[in-house]
This record gives structure tokens, sequence and C-alpha cells, in this order.
């Protein structure tokens, strides 16, 4: 009797899980092809189809984002059902405690967090970077501001001291949309400022395409080709421009290694890695906090104060995890410590709640 509880229990939850996925899915669908269409419209490549191309390759990275809501949103929903059919009443009335019957809630989520990390999260990582490609393709010539900070780095060749700067990163670093490079004199003046729709890191060199060079008093000149040299490797650029949201969880240990080989910090990579390894126990977490508000019966309807409550409580929990993992990919905590933490004492807060309802 207890198995064939806990596997209805399991599936209601999974049914109600997978309904909000859907429902999820459907309405970033549209408002982020609704997005994509208002920034990229004018672009010269941009298409109906492209765009809803777009929209589909940036939707596994936006859903993995919204998979704590997901949980809460389902566990409450699942919850607030089995209450108001009486289904807890009687279970409860068997004998069963909240400890046994809120097993197969937090397995559920606990699998859904880890599917999300070994399915969701490399699609997501796939997805982001085709679509950079994509938004590249459509730019040609004309690159777009981005809403992220651009990447730097800097490159000292024999006597010129340059940085150079992209609107988009593409294959791992190896392809730069948007470029900016500039060059100082020795003694930190600007002595010369090149504008390139691509640059491409070849053997030795990098070559821009498109390029507007622009020097003090002079006027700008225009160039279909100029190839600037460079020490830095293949294997080093790849490393320093590689964002973490474009990396699979299955190449983050290896990302890591290959970026301390360098020297390059990996902070923003360690605390993504641990991120992804903390995520099914956050999902756990939002699960016991929507028993917290729901499993107290209420004849008619649930209150809606208790209600709130519980979103309020789960809102927070994400809003910290989010602020502290900003934290360890700046290096302010160590990377372990901001995405452990919160949710170690969401568990804890959660279960001492449910404690003290249920056993006083």
């Amino acid at each position: 009797m207890a198995w064939t509880l806990s596997l209805y229990f399991f599936k209601r939850h999974v049914s109600t899980l997978f309904w909000f996925i859907v429902g999820v899915v459907a309405l970033i669908y549209i408002i982020d092809f609704n997005e994509t269409s208002n920034q990229m419209s004018g672009l010269p490549g941009y298409t109906v189809s492209g765009g809803l191309m777009m929209t589909a390759l940036r939707l596994p990275l936006i859903l993995q984002q919204t998979v704590p809501f997901i949980a809460l949103f389902a566990g409450m929903t699942t919850l607030i059902g089995l209450n108001r059919k009486y289904e807890l009443v009687v279970t409860r009335a068997a004998g069963i405690s909240v400890w046994q019957f809120m097993a197969p809630f937090v397995l559920a989520a606990f699998l859904t967090g880890i599917a999300a990390v070994l399915v969701l999260n490399p699609l997501a990582a796939w997805g982001q970077k085709t679509a950079l490609s994509i938004e590249a393709k459509w730019q040609g010539n004309k690159p777009q501001a981005s809403n992220e900070t651009p990447p730097w780095i800097r490159q000292i060749y024999e006597n010129d001291d340059a940085i150079i700067g992209a609107e988009t990163v593409l294959e791992d670093g190896l392809t730069l949309s948007g470029v900016v490079v500039i060059h100082f004199s020795s003694d930190g003046r600007i002595i010369l400022r090149q504008d390139a729709a691509l640059a491409n890191l070849k053997d030795g060199y990098w070559l821009l395409n498109n390029v507007k060079e622009s020097r003090p008093g002079e006027v700008v000149a225009i160039k279909d080709q100029v190839e600037l040299p460079t020490n830095l490797t293949p294997e080093f650029v790849r490393e320093r421009l590689t964002s973490p949201e474009t990396v699979a969880f299955y190449d983050l240990s290896r990302k890591i290694e290959a970026a301390r080989s360098f020297g390059i910090s990996t902070k923003a990579l360690e605390t993504q890695y641990h991120s992804l390894l903390s995520l099914p126990l956050l999902l756990v977490a939002m699960t016991l906090i929507s028993a917290t508000v729901t499993l107290r019966f209420s004849r008619f309807a649930q209150s809606s104060a208790v209600i709130l409550g519980g979103i309020l409580s789960g809102f927070v929990l994400y809003v910290v995890t989010v602020l502290v993992k900003a934290f360890g990919s700046s290096g302010v905590v160590p990377p372990y410590v901001a995405t452990w933490i919160p949710v170690f004492v969401a568990l804890a807060l959660g279960s001492t709640i449910l404690l003290h309802q249920e056993d006083g």
C-alpha cells in the first residue's frame, strides 16, 4: 500500500511538473520571440523564420533559469490539489507521516534537477553558442550594442601594446564580432583605434575584416582586411574569453583545469560548476518550501496570504542564490560557499518549519 500511494503521488507531481514546463516553454517562446523581433528586426540578415529559430535556440538557457520556480509552483499546485480532494487527509488518517508522503515529491524534484543538469544544460550551452553565431551573421557590417559587458583582452607583442574588445564572442573566442582594438604608445597615449566587423585568430595574427582605422589628427582609413600580429595562442584565447553559460556541464571540469594552466581566473567557471551541482538540492529546497505553506488543511481554499508567503519565500531564495553566485563569480567569496550555503540554509529552514508544524 505504501509503495502504491508513493507511486501515485510521484505520478501526480511529475504530471504537474510536465504541464508547468509546457506552459512556461510556450510563454517564454512568445515573449522572447517578441523581444528578439524588436531588437534584431533592423539587422541586415534578420528574417521571421530566423527569429523563430533564434528563440528556439535560446529557449533551453532561459528555461534552465526558471526551473527553480517551476519546482516551487508545481509543488504548491500538486499539494493544494491533494488537500482540496481530501487525499492528504485520508493519508494522514492512515498513519502516514508527512516525511513519508513527501518523499515522492522530493524524489521527483531531485530527478528533475539531475535532468536539468545532464540534459537541459548541455542543450542550453549548445543553443546559446549557435544563437550567438547566427546573430553575428545577421549583424554583418552593422554590429549591435550588447546588453552584456563586452569581453576585453590585452596583448603586448614586440613594441605594440593593444587592448582588444568585442560585442560578441564566437567559436570559444577564436572569432570576435563587433571588434575594437585600441593601441597605446609607450607613455600610455592612444595612437590608433581599429574598428572591425569580425576578427579571426590565425597562426600568429588576428585577421580583421572591414576595418576602420582612426589615428589622432588624421582622416579615418577604411580597409578590407588587416593582419594584427599577436603572440596569443588559440588555447589561451579560448579559455580567456569563454562564457560559462556556453560551456556544457560535462566540459566544465576540463575548462577549469585548462584555464588554471594558463593562469586565468576560474572563479566564474567554478561558480557555474558548483551551481549546477547544487541545482537538484535547490529544487528539493523549493519543494520543501512549497510544502510548508500548503499542507495545512482548509475546507474551502488555502489562505491566499499563506500561499503568497510561500511564493515570496521561494523568490527570496532564488534572488539570494543569484546574488551570491555573482559574488562567487567575481571572487568576493569562494565559489563553493556562494553556491552551497544558500541551498543548505533553505533545506534546513524548510525541514525545520515542517518539523515544527507536524511534530511540534
